[in-house]
């Protein structure tokens, strides 16, 4: 979407030695004092702004979002394409806005996402296991053993001979 309102000259136009940008908003030359850089061009503060609520995004925060040939805000993209959910451990609706933890494929609250033993909080980097539903902290994840017993005590056969069993 380029204006007719400057007159448009090649992207990156010498003039002793400063190379002047081009606006990819307006096509115009950047004389500004700052610019803006997002989406592989340069932008006036002015012409990045949000497809939906016209907000200037320089204004706003230091990120944006596109997505299906969109410029957006935050709240603007999480409104749009963020999908809320149920948490695996508490089976309470989860915001779209809302951050939250992972584990294959399950979404939990934060606050939510804590070894079943322990009941310590996991955080982004601790090493977690994630077996038949339940957290486990690298501390209190079940062996193949306790994991093989415990299955068995819920098919309710307790007098099977040694066994081996391998777990990824």
């Amino acid at each position: 979407m380029l204006s007719d309102a400057c007159n448009a000259q090649p992207p990156h136009v010498r003039m002793g030695a400063l190379a002047w940008k081009l606006c990819i908003g307006c096509g115009c030359k950047i004389s500004d004092r700052f610019l803006l850089f997002a989406l592989d061009g340069y932008w006036h503060c002015h012409c990045l702004k949000c497809s939906c609520c016209q907000a200037q995004l320089a204004e706003i925060g230091s990120s944006c979002f596109t997505k299906r040939g969109l410029i957006l805000c935050k709240s603007d993209y999480i409104r749009l394409f963020s999908q809320s959910g149920a948490c695996r451990a508490c089976s309470k609706s989860i915001p779209a806005n809302e951050m939250v933890m992972r584990a294959q494929g399950n979404v939990f609250h934060v606050k939510c996402f804590v070894c079943s033993i322990c009941h310590n909080q996991l955080v982004p980097g601790d090493r977690f296991h994630y077996t038949n539903g339940k957290l486990y902290c690298e501390r209190d994840r079940p062996t193949a053993s306790a994991y093989r017993n415990d299955h068995l005590d819920s098919l309710g056969e307790h007098n099977i001979s040694e066994q081996k069993s391998f777990f990824c």
